[in-house]
């Protein structure tokens, strides 16, 4: 998916594709992390759709639940997705800083006139 270390540096036309790319790929993470997270409170809390959204929106991004749960299923499945959503955040973070890391790391390692060491 990216270059390798012996081959030049993309263009900065290709490197903002590839973080557009990114972006898009992040995009969809979240939007299926929030329909997950917007289904279960609907179907498992029976809260409403609204409220469903605004809680998974809220959990999602780390503020906290907006509305109290009170049966079990309903607490249990807000655990997990506040757990899951960690994760997400995680995963977003990786998919977005990748093409900016590897760029950084690639033009470290590029040395002008010299070819790489064989092993």
């Amino acid at each position: 998916m990216y270059e390798r270390r012996q081959e030049p540096l993309i263009s900065r036309e290709r490197f903002l594709r590839r973080l557009a790319r990114n972006g898009g790929v992040a995009l969809a993470v979240i939007s299926a992390a929030l329909f997950l997270g917007v289904a279960g409170y609907h179907w498992i809390a029976g809260i409403p759709w609204v409220d469903a959204i605004l809680n998974a929106a809220m959990i999602l991004g780390g503020m906290g639940p907006v509305a109290s749960l009170s049966t079990t299923p309903a607490k249990l499945f807000a655990a997990g997705y506040a757990l899951f959503s960690g994760l997400v955040f995680i995963v977003v973070a990786g998919i977005l800083l990748a093409p900016v890391v590897h760029r950084f790391l690639h033009k470290f390692h590029l040395e002008k006139g010299r070819t790489p060491r064989e092993s």
